[in-house]
């Protein structure tokens, strides 16, 4: 128990920037017209491929860690 109290500090703190990694890079160039709703068009008919599905779901797989670590955080 006194392992996990001392290396959770630094696993928030890892997995914390891999989140802020993960969200700058999906970064996909949109306008702020489409954050209003004004781009459509582009957004309906689009689909994650390849590097940019991966990057989405390991990113979500981080979010995920990340929650759990910091509710341990909370019962420890």
């Amino acid at each position: 128990m006194e392992t996990l109290k001392a290396v959770l500090p630094y696993a928030q703190i890892t997995l914390s920037l891999l989140l802020i990694i993960g969200i700058v890079l999906q970064n996909r160039g949109a306008s702020l017209g489409g954050a209003f709703g004004g781009d459509n068009f582009a957004s309906t008919f689009y689909k994650r491929r390849g590097a940019e599905k991966f990057l989405f779901q390991a990113t979500v797989v981080v979010a995920v860690l990340f929650v759990v670590a910091a509710a341990l955080g909370f019962f420890i």
